[in-house]
């Protein structure tokens, strides 16, 4: 069946009136305090029945506040018709990208809905085009963040407790009349018809909150100098050179006048007759092999003529590698390979692409601007010897060369989209005020059970006939600003006010006990200095980059401080499954008796998915005990939502190989958000367990930090995210340098 016939057939007036783009997703503003997230919109239901076949059903999806429904039709259209799914968020929810999979000859992109406390109870749905998965991805966040200040603010009458969140079994009854309609839509994208035709059809965010520029939180020791201007674009060098690096680092960088999502769908798209239109090198290339959402590896061909003569025709395999990050952007890794299926070939020469990555973020626009731009970078690694004959232009064939036509991308893709108008501006973005609509939470509080959201859509085989539809089945943070502040009085602020810190988020009225470093023994040793290996050292927290005291005012950032807690000793462990509870293992330093003495330790149990499973376990200890009333006491004492909201990290590659590097980035990362974390608080110990393996995404990038972990020194700080004006300015609970780590120095557990 083409895609074009999955949402045509029925014969029912909604999807006709879809054929004529009068149908289309719909995703309202919403998540201000006091506001509801209003979202509706066509997306694809995919799952396996009860006889092992795949579907894929078009579904008109709906969300308001924290409640959750799935229609065959569009309830606008039909207002008695029934919901066959329905749930509510709760706060177990967990929405990962899975990233994209080829379904009925195109290109989708999946989300996964799981309980993170039993991840039997999943189900998944598919969007057209990257940014309707983002802008789901974003309403989701926004919805469980309004279901959450509701059970904090204990305001709900429909308080969801631990029994029904865990109880996800039993057939789901039959529910009364849905709401007739959402009110105050914001229209976004075409109907089903054209959703399937059309891979993308893009606008802009749906809340200003998510055009932050991106900034890293970690202070890189990079000078890029820009040595050129071709075609329009931008070329850098790094002046530093990065050890680790095998050459030197150029990148193009362009401002392109498109969104930031369709950007990323034209890079990644294989689609001869759209990269005919910008890329003259990597115009013709074939899918070799899928490995999951994330990751591919392509097969591609060239012809010299175009760049010189007389030149054997070339042909080259790399591996892509991308995802997006918390802040909305993306990065795509591409890295040439030797692969199975395409050995070298007759007539061809088989070359390899140098490594690069893009990177693709958005830009500030003015709120009531209709302009949609981002910045994309395309950084490249070259031979050191062509690239210093070009700079001192002793050689002009380096304009005929594969990395000349590689940086020369970012141009064509500016002028594509120059000439594409229609893929820059949501022209079709409308406002419709539909009245007498019913109350969507009322719906659900006349309802005699309510469901969880995760559970309504997953694939159930005991629901399959509610479900089935015959005629559509298929078979098988802000700105960075130091105001002139330098460095040394930067770290002299941060000192002086570090004694009032300890007074407030400790208990200044207990005395101090004196932690004897030399008690404390882990696995991994303490390095003597940063040219030490397979070890561990502490570090400051000048390197990361903080909220500071009016940061809700003017998203300034300040320079980190000293950690709040001290590092005590790192554990590396390996088993052959993910190991929780480390805390109450006897080996573990929470059980020593030092350990046990302490006022306080914080157990960060970092997961690491390999073959076998590896644990990184840093041990923090607290000379006091926590102040109860602070937001280290709300967090070690508070819910498990509380603390996936606020649980940060700031990663920093601060030697290795460049690509490592930008592939874990700068940016700091809220845990909870992007994998699951699990809690364990008992006796003198807060024990946080960061399954890494939980997201296709951190999966991707911890496997590729793997391949080089024998050479890079990687900086970690932790922290508990300020969102409140008396919780800033923010403050490091504790940081680590970890030096040039051995896989097999693992300690079995």
């Amino acid at each position: 069946m083409s895609p074009s016939k999955m949402g045509s057939s029925g014969g029912s007036s909604d999807r006709e009136g879809s054929e004529n783009g009068l149908e289309e997703i719909a995703i309202t503003g919403g998540g201000g305090d006091g506001e509801k997230v209003e979202v509706s919109g066509w997306v694809y239901h995919i799952g396996v029945n009860s006889i092992g076949h795949e579907y894929c059903h078009l579904r008109f999806l709906c969300l308001s506040g924290k409640y959750v429904s799935m229609f065959k039709r569009n309830p606008r259209k039909q207002p008695g018709i029934k919901p066959i799914r329905k749930g509510v968020i709760g706060p177990t929810l967990k929405v990962e990208e899975v990233g994209r999979r080829r379904i009925n000859e195109g290109d989708f992109y999946v989300l996964r809905f799981y309980n993170r406390l039993d991840e039997t109870k999943k189900g998944e749905i598919a969007c057209a085009s990257a940014e309707d998965a983002r802008k789901w991805m974003e309403a989701f966040d926004q919805a469980k963040q309004q279901a959450d200040n509701d059970l904090t603010r204990g305001g709900s009458r429909h308080k969801l407790n631990v029994e029904s969140e865990i109880n996800l079994e039993g057939h789901r009854p039959r529910v009364r009349r849905y709401a007739h309609g959402l009110k105050k839509l914001i229209k976004i994208g075409k109907g089903p018809e054209l959703l399937l035709r059309k891979s993308s059809n893009l606008g802009r965010s749906m809340s200003s909150k998510y055009l932050e520029e991106h900034q890293g939180d970690a202070i890189e020791a990079h000078e890029w100098k820009c040595v050129r201007t071709v075609n329009g674009i931008r070329i850098f060098e790094d002046m530093i050179s990065s050890k680790g690096a095998k050459g030197f680092l150029v990148t193009a960088v362009g401002v392109v006048d498109a969104n930031l999502d369709i950007v990323f769908e034209i890079v990644l798209s294989l689609d001869q007759h759209k990269r005919y239109e910008w890329d003259m090198l990597t115009g013709d290339l074939e899918l070799v092999d899928s490995v999951n959402g994330h990751y591919d590896v392509v097969y591609g061909t060239h012809d010299p003529k175009y760049l010189s003569r007389g030149q054997s025709k070339r042909d080259f395999v790399f591996s892509r590698q991308w995802f997006r990050g918390q802040d909305g952007s993306y990065t795509i890794i591409q890295f040439p390979i030797v692969h199975k299926k395409r050995p070298p070939k007759s007539g061809f020469r088989r070359t390899k692409i140098n490594p690069s990555i893009w990177e693709i973020r958005r830009l500030n626009t003015s709120p009531s601007s209709r302009d949609s731009k981002c910045l994309v970078t395309q950084m490249l690694e070259l031979h050191p010897g062509g690239w210093g004959l070009w700079k001192k232009r002793r050689c002009s064939d380096f304009e005929k060369t594969i990395p000349y036509t590689l940086l020369c991308q970012v141009a064509g893709l500016r002028e594509y989209f120059g000439a594409n108008p229609a893929l820059t501006y949501d022209s079709s973005t409308t406002i419709s005020n539909i009245s007498n609509a019913s109350s969507v939470s009322s719906e659900f509080e006349d309802s005699e059970v309510q469901e969880e959201f995760y559970d309504a859509i997953a694939a159930d085989e005991s629901l399959e006939d509610e479900d089935s539809d015959d005629d559509d089945e298929i078979s098988q943070g802000g700105k960075v600003k130091l105001k002139n502040v330098a460095w040394a009085i930067a770290s002299m602020t941060m000192k002086r006010s570090s004694g009032s810190l300890m007074s407030s988020e400790l208990d200044g009225k207990s005395a101090p006990i004196s932690i004897d470093a030399s008690q404390f023994q882990g696995t991994l040793h303490r390095g003597k200095g940063d040219n030490d290996s397979n070890s561990w050292t502490a570090v400051g927290g000048h390197g990361f980059m903080i909220r500071g005291k009016t940061y809700l005012k003017d998203s300034d950032k300040i320079i980190g401080g000293d950690p709040l807690l001290k590092l005590l000793a790192v554990d590396w462990f390996k088993a052959d499954s993910t190991v929780d509870k480390v805390a109450l293992h006897p080996k573990s330093l929470a059980q020593s008796e030092a350990g046990r003495k302490l006022p306080f330790i914080l157990v960060i149990n970092l997961q690491v998915p390999a073959k076998p499973n590896y644990n990184l376990v840093l041990y923090y200890g607290a000379e006091r005990p926590v102040n109860k009333k602070s937001l280290l006491g709300k967090f070690v004492d508070g819910t498990d939502t509380f603390r996936d909201s606020r649980f940060k990290l700031i990663p920093s590659i601060a030697e290795g190989y460049w690509m490592v590097k930008r592939a874990v980035g700068t940016k700091a990362c809220l845990l909870g958000k992007a994998v699951t974390c699990r809690y364990l608080r008992q006796d003198n110990f807060l024990e946080i367990g960061v399954d890494i393996g939980s997201s296709s995404v951190a999966r991707s990038i911890i496997s590729l930090v793997l391949g080089y972990v024998t050479s890079i020194v990687v900086d970690l700080a932790i922290l508990i995210e300020a969102r409140e004006e008396e919780e800033l300015p923010e403050y490091i609970l504790g940081t680590v340098r970890l030096n040039r780590v051995r896989l097999d120095s693992a300690m079995p557990l």
